[in-house]
């Protein structure tokens, strides 16, 4: 309860006396016989006496309230001015909850602001300032693309930074703080050697890390290997989870990797939603490898119950592997509860999300499956065209049978050449079917007979003219240029609401042939 003393001095702060206000947001700042201790109070007094003049109150305030505290107690553009000026009046701290007001909030503030910023991160990291090293390393990585702002506004400060070995400016800073313990420091640290291959680094760094989050997490892997509802609380950031998950995969390329321990860090990052993680965790319960090849085999029998579970939550949480792999478990013939239909429908879902391996399976089984639906056929082309799009050989040769070039009619060429504005406006539909003839290949009964609305299926035109000319076979023709749409789309919408049957505008097929032999005589 606030004293008669400490109530004299709220009564004069709130008539605006700014000694009270300073003196009561010191009161507040370190608590008192009647006050408790609250910075966000102590703030609000510290500024209004700030805002009159009180030289102390901002120093106070540079010295005292820390960047986390101020960012939702204040706009950041009125707070930088009073750490701007303790930092200027010499309280380093100041600079570096300055610095993260500029540029965590760089749409309020100039570019004289930003380089003031990275001038103070500089001169408090020249001074070994682990903090201010690795926000400075951050903005050289935000910046990377135009280095060259931060590092004039850095100046030849940055050169008193120690230079081990051949390492760059941005890497000395991230070094140097993480061997100062900053956590963050220590995780870009590891990603960079993740990165380049330097899996020796990246071991011996995560080695303590590693260790630390075990120990943390205890309770909660005491239970997942008694195999018990784990109900301990997982303590692990998306950086640890992401740890884990790399030292698990670094294990698993060794020579003799050891599952259970992989197992351990692959079960701590999963429960804490690290969707690779609780892919290779899936995995390795049903002993496969991303490959579908068998390994673990020694080590007992596959426990698909488990695989499934999490290979679902993976699939759930946007991993095209993981469906490619549940495809996988469910077309397998030693799993008891195997079922074609089910992984048909978990590739199509790895397939959709752009998988190219699930691509080109799924279109290969499409092709099998042909006869079973008459559009198997078109979805096989589709995914063909998918993959072949993404690179993948063999489907690029699955798909050269069905492309222009391989129908080898040519007799439509000839005639669109010896077309005229007079033939066309003569006869429109006729000229059109040429046309689509020379654009895609087709023969003239083809040419003559195919219903051009009903053709068209986007990726692919389906040739179907069994209905009316029995020595035909049904087939596909790739659309593979944008000028081959171009002319479907044109001839589609001629034919938009014309009748293709025998009993529309164009006649029978012995009409159409006279009309072509007739029209063309040196071609039909």
């Amino acid at each position: 309860m606030a004293t008669r003393q400490d109530l004299a001095v709220i009564k004069a702060a709130r008539a605006g006396e700014s000694t009270a206000q300073l003196a009561l947001g010191s009161r507040y700042l370190y608590g008192g016989t009647g006050l408790p201790r609250s910075n966000g109070t102590a703030f609000y007094w510290l500024q209004r006496a700030a805002r009159q003049g009180v030289d102390d109150a901002w120093m106070m305030i540079g010295r005292n309230i820390s960047y986390d505290q101020v960012k939702d107690l204040s706009s950041p553009r009125e707070a930088a001015v009073w750490y701007q000026k303790a930092f200027d009046a010499g309280v380093p701290a100041a600079g570096l909850t300055y610095a993260r007001l500029v540029l965590d909030n760089t749409e309020q503030f100039d570019g004289n602001s930003h380089a003031k910023a990275i001038g103070a991160l500089t001169m408090l990291a020249s001074n070994d300032d682990h903090h201010a090293q690795w926000l400075l390393a951050q903005q050289m990585q935000k910046h990377a693309r135009d280095a060259g702002a931060v590092d004039a506004a850095a100046g030849d400060n940055l050169k008193l930074i120690p230079t081990p070995g051949a390492l760059s400016l941005e890497e000395r800073l991230i070094t140097e703080a993480a061997h100062a313990g900053i956590e963050q420091a220590q995780f870009a640290l590891m990603d960079k050697a993740w990165n380049k291959g330097d899996y020796d680094a990246f071991v011996r760094d995560a080695a303590p890390l590693i260790a630390k989050l075990l120990e943390r997490n205890a309770n909660a892997l005491a239970q997942v290997e008694r195999d018990v509802e784990v109900t301990a609380a997982i303590v692990l950031s998306a950086e640890q989870a992401t740890l884990l998950l790399r030292h698990a995969q670094w294990q698993l390329q060794g020579s003799a990797p050891d599952p259970v321990m992989i197992g351990r860090f692959l079960e701590l990052a999963a429960r804490a939603g690290n969707t690779e993680s609780r892919l290779e965790l899936g995995l390795l319960h049903a002993k496969i490898n991303r490959a579908g090849e068998r390994v673990f085999m020694e080590h007992g029998l596959a426990n698909f119950k488990k695989a499934l579970s999490w290979l679902t939550l993976a699939g759930e949480g946007g991993s095209a592997l993981a469906w490619h792999a549940l495809a996988r478990i469910y077309s397998r013939s030693i799993y008891s509860q195997r079922n074609l239909n089910v992984a048909q429908q978990y590739l199509e879902k790895a397939a959709d999300m752009g998988l190219v391996e699930a691509q080109f399976e799924f279109a290969q089984i499409s092709w099998r499956n042909r006869r079973d639906d008459r559009l198997n056929d078109v979805r096989a082309m589709y995914w063909w065209q998918k993959a072949a799009g993404q690179g993948h050989q063999d489907a690029k040769a699955a798909l050269e049978p069905f492309s222009v070039q391989a129908s080898g009619h040519a007799w439509a060429i000839e005639a669109v050449a010896q077309m005229t504005d007079k033939m066309r406006n003569a006869n429109p539909f006729l000229c059109a079917r040429v046309e689509l003839a020379a654009t895609f290949g087709l023969s003239k009964p083809e040419a003559l007979l195919i219903d051009v609305k009903n053709a068209d299926y986007g990726h692919c035109m389906v040739i179907d003219i069994c209905d009316y000319y029995a020595r035909s076979k049904r087939r596909l023709v790739s659309i593979d240029t944008e000028a081959q749409r171009s002319t479907l789309n044109r001839i589609g919408r001629l034919f938009g609401d014309v009748d293709c049957s025998f009993s529309g505008l164009e006649g029978n097929y012995r009409q159409r042939q006279y009309r072509l032999k007739t029209s063309f005589p040196g071609i039909a």
